[in-house]
């Protein structure tokens, strides 16, 4: 049984663009809310900033690298003189393009046995398009703590699985992230740069090898940008532009290299990279003609598609966000709550676990016991999702419930050991239904628990790790919505 599981066996619990919105409720640890005094609006760059810093940890980028590489290509599509509404197209396609980056994490796990964010990390220093540099990447990766005859053996496993399956898990990578930014409600150029994000100039890229102008514009500035930008923070501004002239005329555009080059090693785009004030940096960034603004519609796609991201990532879990955030607004609804309280609890169970896009697949998708080590660091997840959420305004107020979909009520669950009245209410119904959802779910190693089985598994919880009165709550809704989820 893959460690998503675990929980069920230590009964643990698992626990568009427009303005003008209707005030929102603002949900507090206790459940308590206020109405905010105007209705308000977000911005949709400072949310999906927020959010690209998921998509760094799924990467093993050091938190911002989405936020800085769209710094550095902001910077080029200036000196390029491109139009506001394609410099608009460029920003957000960068800070979303590692959206279809969960897809192929769990499989370049099991093929390397190893940690795919540190997998992933290395990875973006290779010149992946020579054979011998990944060879070497492979072999310095393959199935560490291992015997050297045992690594022979899974190096040649790894290089005939990649061998087989690279462009299935880059066209899934790319098609994924495609289909993210469009579910988002950016324009179709937006999308097929990001699905066009590694192609090369020379045509050694992929998904399908294009080749100098028939590479989208942005994709050509994003690819470029990217790479500076692991470079320039793994050793600084030299190192980014070394790699920029090396890779000139094979990886990237010949002239969007030659205005990068341009730029010297002391000029103050370096300083802004380095800075501690990122997201203050590239707010000053976005195109002013037109700032997208999200109303509740907005934010509800946005945590639609980011959940999908999230359930991506082990294939032991999908739609287990869009499932748990369906239990809980049904057990929402039976307790009574409002529409404006019920928009909010199906976000937080959309993006409970977010977190988990920091932890490993080694870990995740482990078949049997996890270690201790193992398993504290899947209790690191919840504390991970509370970083992410509070970073913005949009979501700050399901940050707590959302982060504490695996306390108990009596205090003993993680990551911070709370319980009784510090414990919310939207956070007990998001407990509930965790749990229900995995133990109800289809998964690869074991069929779905019968709705009896499961209820009979929380009610003899309850009172401890769980409020009986939103498992009561869920047995009634529970019975409405048997077979449809």
């Amino acid at each position: 049984m893959a460690a998503e599981g675990v929980e069920d066996r230590r009964r643990v619990p698992m626990v568009h663009v427009c303005a003008g919105i209707p005030a929102r409720p603002r949900t507090t640890a206790g459940g308590n809310r206020r109405m905010l005094d105007t209705a308000t609006s977000f911005r949709l760059s400072e949310v999906i900033g927020a959010l690209s810093h998921a998509l760094d940890l799924t990467e093993g980028q050091p938190v911002g690298h989405s936020q800085r590489s769209c710094m550095i290509g902001m910077e080029l599509g200036a000196r390029l003189g491109l139009p506001g509404e394609v410099l608009r197209d460029l920003f957000y396609a960068i800070l979303l393009k590692d959206a279809g980056c969960s897809s192929s994490a769990a499989r370049m796990c099991e093929l390397f046995a190893t940690d795919d964010r540190a997998l992933k990390r290395d990875f973006a220093f290779v010149d992946w398009t020579s054979t011998a540099d990944f060879v070497r990447y492979a072999a310095r990766n393959v199935a560490p703590g291992q015997s050297a005859f045992s690594r022979a053996g899974s190096l040649l496993r790894a290089l005939r699985g990649i061998a087989r399956e690279a462009d299935d898990l880059n066209n899934a990578r790319c098609d994924r992230g495609a289909r993210i930014v469009a579910m988002l409600g950016f324009p179709p150029a937006a999308s097929e740069a990001v699905r066009a994000l590694d192609e090369h100039w020379d045509g050694s890229g992929r998904p399908d090898g294009l080749v100098g102008d028939a590479i989208p514009l942005i994709s050509r500035i994003a690819c470029l940008s990217q790479t500076a930008e692991i470079f320039m923070s793994a050793d600084g501004p030299r190192a980014a532009l070394d790699v920029v002239r090396e890779r000139r005329g094979r990886w990237f555009d010949p002239e969007i290299s030659d205005l990068f080059l341009a730029i010297g090693p002391d000029d103050p785009l370096w300083t802004r990279l380095a800075g501690d004030s990122v997201a203050e940096a590239l707010r000053d960034l976005e195109p002013r003609d037109g700032i997208a603004m999200a109303d509740e519609e907005g934010l509800d796609r946005v945590a639609e598609a980011f959940a999908s991201v999230i359930d991506t990532k082990s294939p032991y879990t999908a739609r287990h966000s869009t499932g748990v955030a369906t239990y809980a607004v049904a057990i929402g609804a039976e307790m009574g709550f409002d529409a404006l309280r019920l928009r909010s609890l199906r976000r937080a169970g959309l993006l409970h676990d977010i977190g988990k896009l920091g932890v490993s697949n080694l870990i995740l998708d482990k078949q049997g016991k996890l270690t201790d080590e193992e398993f504290r660091e899947v209790r690191n997840h919840p504390l991970y999702t509370h970083q992410i959420l509070s970073r913005m305004d949009a979501f700050a107020d399901i940050a707590e419930a959302a982060a504490s979909h695996h306390e108990r009520i009596d205090g003993r669950g993680y990551h911070r050991g709370i319980g009784g009245d510090r414990l919310g209410t939207e956070a007990r119904i998001l407990a509930v239904a965790d749990v229900y959802e995995a133990l109800t779910a289809d998964r690869p190693y074991r069929g779905p628990m019968p709705r009896e089985t499961a209820l009979g598994i929380l009610w003899k919880d309850a009172g401890t790790a769980f409020d009986p009165e939103c498992v009561a709550a869920l047995q009634v809704a529970s019975a409405e919505l048997d077979g449809q989820v």
